[in-house]
């Protein structure tokens, strides 16, 4: 199949393959035929499937077939780093057809607040907004949603999990009863369906891979303990095929004391976290999408808020807080089918959290030997550290046994 077979516009084609789409992706087979029905959505697909060109291209058909231009479409998403790259998809997939958005976000100063507000008042076709912002432009009175076709919520349960669960129901209020409703989800859990059963009409169901990485990601872990961490950081950095790394640690505290241990022998790296100003975050990301910065370091804000291509090492310094961060964690690499390497650095402490995310998967992620000059690390029984706590490495980090772990059967 390819996305001639959609029948879409030659000026959507033309932006569609500029940014290099070749052939759709499952997620985009199933679901730009039921968006271009005008059929309600409900759509269950890991990070790095293709999802947001699966809702915005049957989107911005609908647009360019409209008889007269308004305000179109509505799409809310998690954070401000997920907004922005939705409108820089629509600028790029638009680009030959003059479908126009605007981001909207929050953490920004009062002239761009000014310039939000100013280009809704001359129009615009698509609007992406975070949640928070949006409700405030809403209360104001600066929207009006008369005209508008289609909403869209983009990674839903992970607005949910922020606690946006009674914004999104308030800003519902103000929309049209009549639109198509569209929800992507990772996951699809009671509070997710009881939203969907709320806002959508008789909607169409897709699952895709639901809780299963993407092929094409190699995925390896190894047992250490903290004090080894570091050391195994920069062993792994030295290996020039990693060109583009992401690394994961639990919290902007660790990201920053990270950034400044690495920087001593790495210095195209820096941090991403909520404390840097909203330019300096942009100015961040623009580099690692040019490679001009090949190692960011960050929490899991950057799990579902990054889309780079290319990306060929995802680095869990820590072991995610579930199973679901983890899927999206390492969907930054080997996205739109090509390959990547994820790995996971569990200590003891972490070792019933891991085993839980195996048992997710359904397979053993392969524990790999630590360098000897770090000499081993801590055994592998996730059991066992769950009921009976466990014993901190010694200063030299030196554990009691390499890996010995239990097989699990492949499903």
């Amino acid at each position: 199949m390819t996305f001639d077979d959609f029948n879409f516009k030659p000026d959507l084609l033309e932006g569609l393959y500029s940014m290099g789409y070749k052939q759709p992706t499952p997620i985009q087979e199933q679901a730009i035929p039921v968006i271009l029905n005008n059929k309600d959505l409900i759509a269950c697909a890991q990070t790095g499937t293709g999802k947001t060109a699966a809702y915005l291209l049957p989107i911005i058909e609908h647009i360019l077939e409209a008889p007269t231009r308004h305000l179109n479409t509505l799409i809310i998403a998690p954070t401000r780093e997920l907004v922005l790259q939705i409108d820089q998809q629509i600028d790029g997939m638009g680009y030959f057809c003059s479908v126009g958005s605007i981001a909207i976000y929050g953490g920004n100063d009062g002239f761009t607040w000014e310039k939000q507000k100013h280009a809704l008042r001359e129009g615009v076709d698509i609007i992406c907004a975070t949640p928070g912002r949006l409700m405030a432009l809403l209360q104001n009175g600066d929207i009006n949603f008369e005209h508008l076709q289609h909403l869209v919520l983009d990674e839903a349960d992970r607005m949910l999990d922020m606690g946006f669960f009674d914004d999104i129901r308030s800003i519902i209020n103000y929309l049209p009863k009549q639109r198509q409703t569209i929800m992507f989800s990772a996951t699809m859990p009671s509070k997710i369906r009881m939203l969907a059963n709320q806002i959508a009409k008789d909607p169409e169901q897709i699952n895709i891979a639901i809780s299963k990485p993407a092929a094409g990601i190699v995925q390896q872990a190894y047992v250490v303990y903290d004090n080894q961490k570091e050391a195994l950081v920069k062993s792994i950095l030295k290996n020039p095929d990693y060109q583009s790394v992401i690394i994961f640690s639990s919290t902007k505290e660790n990201v920053k004391l990270l950034e400044k241990n690495l920087k001593r022998e790495e210095s195209s790296l820096k941090a991403f976290h909520s404390d840097l100003e909203q330019a300096e975050r942009e100015e961040i990301m623009r580099e690692f999408k040019s490679r001009r910065l090949r190692i960011l370091i960050g929490t899991d804000i950057l799990s579902r808020g990054i889309d780079v291509d290319g990306i060929s090492l995802v680095i869990n310094y820590d072991a995610p807080p579930d199973p679901e961060d983890y899927i999206h964690r390492i969907g930054r690499t080997a996205r739109a089918s090509k390959a990547g390497v994820a790995i996971t650095f569990v200590n003891q402490r972490d070792q019933g959290k891991f085993s839980r995310i195996e048992d997710l998967m359904g397979y053993e992620v392969t524990k790999m030997p630590l360098p000897p000059e770090l000499g081993p690390g801590p055994a592998y029984d996730p059991e066992a550290n769950k009921k009976e706590g466990f014993k901190r490495g010694p200063a030299n980090g030196k554990g009691n046994s390499n890996y010995k772990g239990k097989k699990k059967s492949r499903p």
